[in-house]
């Protein structure tokens, strides 16, 4: 599930999982936040209402932004002036996107499952036919790596032959 949280005057898409820098924000590293700005949430392509949403945050740290030089200077008047500033923020790590009420659904269910799965799976056959779609799983997100590699190298050999049809046109 993912939304679209304001805070700082600025409009963030997260997800669980996700780490983004926003502006600061009071509390110290470890602490939970709760994002309560929330402009569009959804799952896939289905939207859920925003006001029922709420995204919840750890604070992985506070800290200063990239420095951005500012410059200043009028012609003619031997006037320039040069300054710097280090904006601060806060490191964040989304730890849950949704409403309260399905993360209690959700936690009675996890509950729930494993529960049913000790009493439907006496035998190794079902636990190992569980494990096999799990890793394949997993495989599909270590070849999509190298394909992204591929295509990175692709649009550079296209680049390539429309350098050496310049020169043929400047001929003409």
């Amino acid at each position: 599930m993912f939304a679209v949280v304001r805070t700082g005057g600025k409009q963030y898409r997260v997800a669980a999982g996700d780490k983004i820098a926003v502006e600061k924000l009071a509390g110290e590293a470890g602490d939970t936040v709760t994002l309560g700005d929330v402009l569009l949430a959804g799952d896939g392509e289905q939207m859920s209402e925003a006001g029922k949403v709420t995204v919840s945050a750890e604070i992985i740290a506070q800290a200063k932004s990239e420095k951005v030089i500012v410059f200043k200077k009028r012609r003619r008047h031997n006037y320039r002036r040069k300054n710097g500033h280090r904006q601060q923020m806060t490191l964040l790590r989304i730890t849950a996107v949704g409403d309260s009420k399905a993360e209690k659904k959700a936690a009675a269910k996890q509950d729930a499952a494993p529960k049913a799965e000790t009493k439907a799976a006496p035998t190794k056959d079902t636990s190992e036919e569980k494990a096999a779609p799990k890793a394949t799983k997993a495989a599909p997100k270590k070849d999509a790596a190298p394909a992204k590699a591929a295509d990175d190298k692709a649009p550079a050999k296209k680049a390539a032959p429309k350098k050496a049809a310049k020169p043929a046109t400047d001929e003409k």
